[in-house]
């Protein structure tokens, strides 16, 4: 993590005002989070629902060293070392990038509607059995969690794999500035955020910002059966010494999987060179993910045997298609970390492929931020589900319900209920599921459907 001493500290910020006789104080480590700080950390209050101003003598009760202060913010306490700043956030930004300057490490830009914490995981399993790594923990991709991964790397890191998220135009063009990434990754584009950017032609374009910062020899990774990014990268690539991987299903990329093998302990495949891996994972996107890892585990140097062995031993963060047991013996997949009608088809696919299990039970919560359209994405995932390999549909959510209503007519009596509270559904959920079943669960982040799945582990 970030060691400096409070003057180099108040050049990297751009503040001024701290008084002479704490410049050569250390802080080790940044937090945000007054509760959350650790003996030696620089405080930064952030002003959001809750103004950090009003937390730091807290901070600095809780072994904070110093703290930076907004000049527009009234009252700052005496006898607490201070840096002035005009705005805490971008003082955050500036920090973190001087910082990623000053580090030596390569850094690993992960952005994409879905797969990026996947992609990420496995791209840091393979990295680590050769190199010291450090990643993005959970989803700590924002325009305040990237800079404060930044700012938790060692010194000694030789490469760091970062997600980037966005919620608008400009943010991921904000983040590349910051982070600088040797190699961009696109896993995707989906709909996520089309509430906000209108189109997914505008979320590609808001993807593709991630390219604005790459150096001439730097690596682009994408999903090259996008019609969307080829054209634009193309143009990109006329005006900056960019090199490319194009990866999907179409044999017109670079690389693309001739076969797979889906089995209860993960998917064995074959690219189309011929090389063979495993992943201890399920669904083809998958694959698609740990392509990404692959090619980025060859700009590395890594051989064959070292990427191979990176992705059987991938640790997947949670909620993210999590395969657990409940007491009860039925198996609960926890997907409840966020979801877009692109996701969710892909986990229903993936779900359905399954084998081993008597029923098969989904429990879908609403797909939020989806704006004008969002009748025709939940009626779209209605359509898809199919009796033959789904047993029973539970909704939760207003917006859910519309999937119930399309998939109802194709159902017997029953086996489709739409739910408007999670303990409606949990009740039902568990008057139907056996220990011989698998259970389902995803919905929006907004929705907090975990909760859904603790009360099914119990």
């Amino acid at each position: 993590m970030i060691q400096r001493r409070l003057l180099e500290i108040e050049q990297m910020v751009i503040g001024e005002g701290l008084q002479t006789k704490y410049h050569n104080h250390l802080i080790k480590g940044v937090s945000i989070n007054s509760k959350a700080i650790r003996p030696g950390n620089l405080f930064i209050p952030i002003v959001r629902v809750k103004n950090g101003h009003d937390y730091v003598e807290e901070a600095i009760q809780r072994g904070a060293i110093a703290s930076l202060w907004e000049k527009s913010q009234p009252n700052p306490p005496k006898d607490i070392p201070l840096i002035f700043v005009n705005d805490t956030l971008v003082a955050l930004q500036h920090l973190a990038r001087s910082y990623r300057n000053q580090l030596s490490v390569n850094i690993i830009g992960v952005t994409g509607s879905n797969g990026k914490t996947t992609t990420k995981d496995l791209i840091n399993s393979v990295l680590n059995t050769t190199y010291k790594v450090h990643k993005t923990k959970g989803n700590l991709n924002s325009q305040i969690g990237l800079p404060l991964t930044i700012l938790e790397i060692e010194e000694d890191c030789e490469i760091a794999v970062l997600e980037m998220g966005m919620s608008e135009r400009g943010q991921i063009q904000r983040l590349s500035e910051i982070a600088e990434p040797n190699i961009s990754v696109i896993t995707m584009i989906g709909q996520s955020h089309i509430q906000t950017l209108g189109s997914r032609e505008a979320i590609a374009d808001a993807k593709l910002e991630i390219v604005m910062n790459l150096k001439e020899k730097s690596l682009l990774i994408y999903i090259g059966d996008e019609p969307l990014l080829n054209e634009k990268i193309q143009t990109l690539l006329n005006s900056n010494q960019i090199k490319c991987i194009k990866f999907g299903e179409s044999f017109l990329n670079d690389v693309y999987p001739v076969s797979m093998k889906e089995h209860s302990k993960g998917i064995d495949f074959t690219l189309n060179d011929k090389s063979t891996y495993f992943i201890p994972l399920h669904g083809k996107h998958n694959v698609y993910n740990a392509i990404i890892a692959i090619k980025v585990g060859e700009q590395f140097n890594l051989n064959r045997q070292k990427i191979k062995q990176g992705l059987k031993q991938v640790e997947i963060t949670e909620m993210r298609f999590e395969m657990l047991k409940a007491k009860s013996g039925a198996t609960i997949i926890n997907d409840a970390w966020n979801a877009s009608p692109s996701s969710v088809k892909a986990a229903i696919e993936t779900f359905e492929q399954l084998v081993g299990y008597k029923q098969k039970i989904i429990v879908l919560g609403d797909m939020l931020e989806l704006g004008l359209e969002e009748e025709k994405y939940h009626r779209e995932i209605g359509e898809i589900v199919n009796p033959d390999t789904i047993d029973y549909i539970f909704t939760i959510g207003e917006l859910a319900n519309m999937i119930a209503q399309e998939a109802k007519p194709r159902y017997k009596k029953g086996k489709v209920k739409a739910f408007r509270t999670k303990e409606e559904a949990i009740i039902e959920i568990r008057s139907v599921c056996n220990p011989e079943d698998a259970v389902l669960v995803k919905g929006s982040r907004g929705m907090a459907l975990e909760e859904v799945v603790r009360k099914l582990m119990k």
